[in-house]
């Protein structure tokens, strides 16, 4: 297979993220994302919110890696922030789908590709950690316009909320100021249980 037959293989590939859809609805409460969307999203925002980063970032490098995190979910599926069963597997499972999917690439842009996912989730680097940060903000902005629909649906607890989020809360001061808003007015709505 010559190099643009793999890229067009990959590119096809992709396509499937259409049909992976995770647990947050969209902004309209009328279906739920799904992984496409979700990552063009968080491209967006990564140009759009570039400033409450401390540390420098390479957006365009952000972009990208937030573009293909969760392509490893067309193999293994999308686990949801709060399952604690699903989160027992997600490593090995999501491993065995990056050397697949990214192994159809050509070999520089496999390397290229699984060096971004692997420091996406080794949340170390400051783009990093700017990529996880617009991981949590998109679904809770997307919870927030929904009235709070997949919080209900699943019964999330303010304390499941915040241990998935604590890391915000010290490196993007501005963004977590926003989201405890949002949360604590969930709370305050019995939307999220407060235990």
């Amino acid at each position: 297979m010559n190099r643009l037959e793999e890229q067009v293989q990959f590119i096809v590939e992709t396509d499937k993220a259409k049909n992976i859809f995770r647990q947050t609805y969209l902004a309209d409460a009328g279906r739920k994302e799904n992984d496409a969307e979700h990552s063009w999203h968080l491209a967006l925002m990564a140009y759009l919110l570039q400033e409450y980063s401390h540390e420098p970032v390479d957006v365009p490098k952000v972009m990208l890696m937030v573009l293909i995190h969760d392509l490893v979910e067309i193999d293994a599926g999308d686990t949801y922030a709060y399952d604690a069963e699903g989160a027992v597997t997600k490593q090995s499972r999501e491993t065995a789908a990056a050397d697949r999917i990214f192994g159809i690439l050509p070999e520089e842009q496999e390397k290229h590709f699984r060096r971004l996912w692997e420091e996406f989730e080794a949340y170390e680097t400051a783009d990093a950690k700017y990529a996880h940060m617009l991981d949590n903000f998109q679904p809770l902005l997307l919870n927030d316009a929904s009235l709070g629909k997949s919080w209900k649906e699943h019964q999330v607890k303010k304390s499941q909320i915040y241990k998935r989020n604590e890391k915000i809360r010290e490196t993007f001061p501005e963004i977590w100021q926003y989201m405890s808003n949002i949360i604590d007015r969930y709370i305050e709505s019995g939307h999220v249980k407060d235990e």
